[in-house]
């Protein structure tokens, strides 16, 4: 409920009551040719003072869904005009409604990104520790289509020594290939298993993808 009341368009207290005058027309709870109460005692339902009161009766004898009898007092005068007002009243809060539900996404995706963003940048960091502090758990690099140097072997590309990681384990499809030998052959798909520091890291993406 709370919500709600936040997400509604905030009108002047005497346009608030126009628009529930105009509701109970359209509901037929004050009807077509029926006087109005007197200003005081509108006032008093809506907990309003007799100015505001008035105010909303102008508000509903300007747009002609109510008339003042010159002595006599307010009557209904229209409740076809009662509906439209009350209607397009509606519609102007499902706008504003849409318009804050809108806002209230975004900013909560906003929060989220720099949540997203934060546990990234420790995720990184606690990686580079892992990796420092236990140097033998190993790296992953998959080789695609665009990679170089595939079909070769791992003695054909003399990998330890042009980058100082060795690969201990080859995923090819549905096969683990643990510790290949030098005859190992590399193709599109693997995914390469290698243990290193991390300037061996990108000496080995470097090796494969050097455009990058």
């Amino acid at each position: 409920m709370e919500g709600e009341n936040k997400k509604r368009v905030l009108l002047p207290r005497y346009q608030q009551m126009a628009v529930e005058i105009a509701e109970r027309i359209a509901d037929q709870r004050y009807k077509v040719g029926e006087k109005i109460h007197a200003r005081s005692t509108l006032a008093s339902n809506f907990n309003v003072s007799p100015e505001t009161a008035r105010k909303a009766i102008n508000v509903l004898v300007d747009l002609e869904i109510m008339e003042v009898r010159h002595g006599s007092g307010a009557y209904v005068l229209s409740r076809e005009k009662a509906r439209a007002y009350f209607e397009q009243y509606q519609d102007v809060q499902t706008v504003q409604e849409i318009k804050n539900d809108i806002q209230e996404n975004i900013n909560n995706q906003r929060q989220e990104l720099d949540t997203m963003s934060k546990l990234l940048n420790q995720l990184l960091t606690q990686t580079k520790r892992v990796h420092n502090a236990a140097p033998f758990v190993p790296y992953e690099l998959t080789l695609t289509k665009e990679a170089a140097h595939l079909e070769n072997t791992i003695n054909d590309l003399n990998i330890w020594h042009e980058t100082g990681a060795t690969i201990v384990a080859i995923q090819q499809k549905e096969e683990l290939l643990l510790s290949p030998g030098p005859y190992a052959k590399i193709c599109a798909g693997d995914t390469l298993f290698f243990v290193g520091n991390e300037l061996g890291l990108q000496r080995m993406q470097h090796l494969f993808y050097p455009n990058d």
